[in-house]
């Protein structure tokens, strides 16, 4: 298993579906700034959240929103491209496009919580 850490910006509104069964999975395309000057491009990043994480997260993952997401890593080619896809264990919300405030809840594979439920002594990585 690969897991990767990234930080990024929304390439668009999020997409919230149910799989047959019932259970909910969110999927956005995270943009990651790659190189200097002209050399500057972006890597994209397709995220999915399942559960109660999608359902809660959904609504904030819009277009141009600030996000930090750890997840394990699946990479293959389409077109002759590389394509990557994360399957997102913890997402953090930085600020929103329309200067809202931002979100810090934390999803994880048993849900999410907030920066509260981390608690004083808690390890801060």
């Amino acid at each position: 298993m690969q897991l990767i850490t990234i930080s990024g910006n929304c390439g668009r509104d999020a997409e919230l579906r149910s799989t047959r069964d019932g259970q909910k999975v969110c999927s956005f395309n995270v943009g990651v700034k790659n190189g200097f000057g002209r050399e500057a491009g972006s890597v994209w990043y397709r995220c999915t959240l399942w559960g109660k994480a999608a359902e809660a997260f959904a609504p904030s993952l819009l277009k141009g929103a600030k996000v930090f997401v750890s997840g394990e890593l699946t990479h293959g080619e389409y077109e002759g491209k590389p394509q990557y896809e994360v399957r997102v264990v913890s997402i953090d919300m930085g600020a929103r496009p329309s200067g809202q405030q931002s979100d810090t809840r934390h999803a994880n594979q048993n849900g999410f919580g907030t920066d509260d439920d981390l608690g004083s002594d808690s390890v801060p990585f």
